[in-house]
């Protein structure tokens, strides 16, 4: 199994893509509630999250990586505290993330 398939299996699923032509077409956005629901589903699979990437009105707000956290990429906790840190800042953001899934993972599907 790819790593596009894995993450629409079973990270994307019943969530809603808003990207809407603003970025490139292979990048999902969500709302802040589904995406508090890709960081859980992420963590459950033990995903590495690199980045964080929000946007307001079409325009990039910022991006926080697992770098400016000092964690590593697997470590849920920087996602969670980004996440939150983006949520006080400013309401109505849209949510992307870079994501890796472990070639164990892939091949376990």
């Amino acid at each position: 199994m790819e790593q596009s398939e894995f993450l629409e299996k079973h990270i994307f699923n019943d969530l809603e893509n808003v990207n809407d032509g603003f970025d490139d077409p292979s990048i999902h956005y969500f709302s802040e509630t589904d995406f508090e629901t890709v960081l859980k589903r992420a963590e459950h699979f033990g995903l590495s999250v690199y980045g964080i990437e929000p946007w307001l009105n079409g325009e990039i707000f910022g991006v926080f990586s697992h770098e400016s956290y000092k964690k590593k990429a697997t470590d849920p906790k920087w996602c969670t505290k980004a996440f939150s840190d983006f949520k006080k800042r400013q309401e109505g953001l849209v949510y992307a993330a870079t994501y890796k899934v472990s070639k164990k993972l892939l091949e376990r599907e």
